[in-house]
């Protein structure tokens, strides 16, 4: 059985990246680096799913392949979800490197990346609870 205290851990991970993502929402301009930290928290989220059930613990950082995971332990992997997931992914490498193509990261793009970060929070804990 694993320690919930590992499992909350990752759990209060997700949360602070959610909650600084969603002060910087609200606070600044910085769209871009906003939306990496709800994929952060996102990624967070499911990770500590995967620890909690014992599932094979993946180093990716792909949403869509943990989510995949996840199902195996009873997260439901529904299109909501996974689309939540696969709008996430995208939002990982181009808004932490200089790219060649516009990254296009707009507040309303950044609502977008917390309504589906939330998502993914919520039906972890709903699964989970609060530990």
């Amino acid at each position: 059985m694993v320690d919930p205290q590992i499992i909350r851990e990752w759990l209060d991970k997700a949360d602070e990246d959610f909650g600084f993502a969603d002060f910087a929402l609200k606070e600044t301009e910085f769209y871009s680096p906003t939306c990496f930290h709800f994929q952060q928290a996102a990624e967070k989220y499911l990770k500590a799913f995967v620890i909690a059930r014992e599932l094979p613990f993946k180093k990716v950082h792909s949403l869509a392949v943990l989510l995949e995971s996840c199902r195996e332990g009873g997260l439901p992997s529904d299109a909501v979800l996974m689309d939540a997931a696969n709008f996430l992914d995208g939002c990982y490498v181009d808004t932490r490197y200089p790219v060649h193509w516009p990254g296009g990261y707009t507040k309303e793009k950044a609502m977008q990346a917390s309504e589906a970060a939330a998502r993914v929070r919520d039906a972890v804990y709903t699964i989970l609870g609060k530990l």
